[in-house]
């Protein structure tokens, strides 16, 4: 008996950027993606939510500084007041933990943190728009090498091995893509995990909810390496 396909699941996105060069840039390279659709563009966070209301993307990657009354943060909170589910891949040329943290922590939840030159990293940028779809916060590889355990915090009690797993689950790899980065089998990136969320308080916590906290908990924990 033949096995029945299961259709691919497609990711709608819109790009907000006010550089037309750029926004058409990104579109090309993500819609040559199997799996991803541009569904709209705008230059402007007035036309992104009339956008964002009209198409119901799954994902919006959104420049953090955009031309008019709205920034990119506040165009994206407005989308998400109308639509929780909808993920925000924002967008900075800011690497420093003090704009990440300009972000609504206490709402967290389908967000992701890339700088604009990492856009030119296919992997990466997918993972950020898979990842905010999927209700994770996803930070940007440049971001967490920037970042560094604060004397005295929790983060700081964990051993190099979880706080280098914890680093790559902020970066919104997987369980799977964990383990074949560090050459570890599956069942040990679970042990590790477990470890940390022992470690951080979060052994009640479930699934993504318990990845989001973990990333929260390790932005709270750092301080940029400047500082």
């Amino acid at each position: 008996m033949r096995k029945e396909e299961v259709p691919m699941q497609i990711t709608r996105f819109i790009v907000v950027d006010d550089e037309p060069l750029f926004r058409e840039l990104l579109c090309r390279t993500l819609s040559a993606e199997q799996g991803l659709k541009v569904v709209g563009v705008a230059g402007d966070g007035e036309t992104a939510i009339r956008l964002a209301k009209q198409e119901k993307p799954d994902v919006v990657i959104m420049d953090i500084e955009l031309p008019g009354k709205l920034d990119g943060i506040e165009a994206a909170l407005q989308i998400k007041k109308e639509r929780p589910q909808t993920g925000i891949v924002i967008l900075s040329v800011h690497s420093e933990r003090r704009y990440v943290t300009s972000l609504p922590l206490e709402t967290m939840q389908g967000w992701a943190y890339l700088l604009k030159q990492t856009t030119g990293d296919l992997a990466t940028l997918v993972r950020a728009i898979q990842g905010s779809k999927a209700g994770m916060v996803v930070l940007d590889p440049a971001v967490v090498s920037n970042l560094r355990p604060k004397q005295g915090s929790a983060l700081a009690r964990l051993n190099p091995r979880h706080q280098e797993v914890l680093e790559l689950l902020a970066q919104g790899y997987s369980n799977a893509a964990i383990a074949q980065l560090l050459n570890l089998s599956r069942k040990s990136v679970e042990t590790y995990i477990n470890a940390i969320y022992q470690e951080l308080h979060l052994s009640h916590e479930q699934g993504i909810h318990a990845r989001v906290k973990a990333t929260l908990l390790y932005l709270e924990g750092s301080r940029s390496r400047q500082a």
